[in-house]
């Protein structure tokens, strides 16, 4: 458990350095996972083996962390009365393009387990049947 801490925590501080440094408008936060899955991706799965139960008992308690963001939304319930327009746009706008790329990701995905299906490429372990 505390390896997790240790690796989740070593890639946020990574990811607040980098945003402070560089003058970056992404919070830290975001830069620290998004190095996080990248190396994740290059690991193989080692580290993920170690961070699972942890991370699994973190997901299970999940929606507690949402408290913060609604108390932060009541605090500035003025604010977003006042820029309601702007945050519709975007709430919608990004919506559609969130499921576009998801369309697009799944379409591409079977399309490449159809070939490998159907003998016309290489197989790999994450895509096999």
């Amino acid at each position: 458990m505390l390896q997790t801490f240790a690796i989740l925590l070593t890639f946020q501080s990574v990811g607040e350095l980098l945003t402070y440094s560089l003058h970056l408008p992404v919070p830290g936060p975001v830069i620290g996972m998004v190095l996080l899955v990248i190396y994740l991706l290059v690991d193989k799965g080692r580290v993920l083996e170690v961070m699972q139960g942890t991370v699994r008992e973190l997901l299970r308690h999940l929606t507690i962390l949402f408290v913060p963001a609604g108390v932060g939304v009541m605090t500035q319930l003025n604010r977003i009365g006042q820029e309601w327009l702007p945050i519709v746009v975007a709430t919608v706008v990004s919506t559609w393009l969130s499921i576009a790329a998801g369309a697009l990701v799944t379409r591409a995905l079977m399309r490449r387990m159809d070939r490998i299906d159907h003998g016309g490429g290489e197989a790999h372990e994450e895509l096999a049947p």
